[in-house]
C-alpha cells in the first residue's frame, strides 16, 4: 500500500517545502509507479534525490524520530512487495 499522500513533482520548490525532520518518502516516475521507499531527514534526502535525478515525483510522511522512520519504511517496503 503506498503512502496516503499526494504526489508532488520532485523539483527545487518541492524540496524547499519539505520539512527538516525525519520521515519516510517514496520516489516515483511520472506515471506514479513507486521506485524507491526510504527514510531519513526529509529535506536533506530529497535534495540528494533531486541532484541525482532519482525520481520524477515524491511523497512523504513525517515521523518524530529516525528510528520511527526506519521502522515505518521497513513496514512500508514489505507491503509494497
Amino acid at each position: 500500500m503506498p503512502l496516503q499522500k499526494p504526489w508532488r513533482d520532485l523539483d527545487r520548490k518541492t524540496v524547499a517545502t519539505a520539512p527538516d525532520r525525519p520521515g519516510v518518502y517514496e520516489l516515483g516516475d511520472a506515471t506514479g509507479d513507486v521506485h524507491t521507499v526510504d527514510h531519513g531527514v526529509l529535506r536533506d534526502d530529497l535534495k540528494t534525490a533531486l541532484a541525482y535525478g532519482d525520481g520524477d515525483r515524491v511523497r512523504w510522511t513525517e515521523t518524530h524520530t529516525l528510528d520511527q522512520a526506519r521502522e515505518l519504511a521497513a513496514d512500508h517496503r514489505d507491503r509494497l512487495e
